[in-house]
């Protein structure tokens, strides 16, 4: 193990200071981060991020997923708004849960800054994700993750929304009247859904994901042929869905909301 000396006379571990520097490149990543990208910002070799992430997974700092790397359970009771990737390691948790326990691909998107935005998708591996052909900021009114952080939203920023967005017909199922739409998001119902709004053969459900400065949506999608795209099967699925998304609402630091939402 090298180390360097510092100018003020204290002696500096090298192989923490390059571990330290991986961890900072994950945890400020918006996206998990693969070994050969992390040796490229880190400016370290691949033989030795390597090393050190292997290191750093078997000590809980990072956890390996099959995109990339993410934050383990070590920094996982942080509650730093501003830090990316604690709540990207939060919601693939989530999305983890979701993809295994409900046998759907799970997404999760977040409104920032004005516009809804996609933040990760978990395949599961027996129902394929929905081709994402339209970006998240052009088709929100047609997605349920979109559509139910439009609902959450208050009535005058939701109005702020749709006043900046047209509401493009992406399929012939697509709700493109505003008049319509609107009475739609403001009808109480246990999850927002869009059946082939967005993209045909598939039905999409979501819920709300509610925590200080956080306003997001957990969502599954599922083919159209299958059985679970009927009413009484919506309603079970999206009973289980908001547990999920409740647990992640409180481990966000959203405890009030997550116990109203019981």
């Amino acid at each position: 193990m090298t180390s360097d000396p510092h100018p003020s006379g204290e002696t500096l571990i090298a192989s923490v200071q390059r571990a330290l520097r991986l961890v900072d490149i994950v945890v400020n990543s918006s996206r998990p981060v693969t070994p050969k990208a992390l040796a490229t910002a880190s400016g370290l070799t691949l033989g030795t991020t390597y090393n050190l992430v292997r290191t750093l997974i078997r000590e809980g700092y990072l956890a390996a997923e099959p995109d990339g790397l993410v934050l383990a359970s070590h920094f996982l009771g942080l509650h730093e708004e501003d830090s990316s990737g604690v709540f990207l390691a939060r919601v693939r948790e989530a999305l983890n849960d979701v993809a295994e326990g409900l046998g759907a691909t799970a997404y999760l998107s977040r409104y920032t800054d004005g516009e809804v935005h996609l933040v990760d998708i978990v395949d599961a591996k027996s129902s394929p994700r929905v081709d994402l052909w339209v970006g998240m900021q052009s088709s929100a009114h047609a997605t349920a993750l979109g559509k139910q952080i439009l609902a959450e939203l208050p009535a005058e920023e939701r109005s702020d929304y749709l006043s900046r967005h047209s509401l493009d017909e992406l399929t012939p199922f697509t709700i493109s009247d505003r008049r319509v739409l609107l009475q739609q998001l403001e009808q109480p119902s246990p999850a927002v859904v869009d059946r082939q709004e967005y993209a045909i053969g598939f039905t999409c459900l979501a819920v709300p994901v509610r925590a200080p400065s956080v306003t997001a949506s957990l969502a599954v999608s599922l083919p159209v042929h299958t059985d679970d795209t009927d009413s009484a099967a919506i309603t079970a699925l999206a009973a289980r869905l908001r547990g999920i998304a409740n647990r992640l609402s409180l481990r966000l630091g959203g405890d009030r909301f997550g116990q109203s939402a019981q």
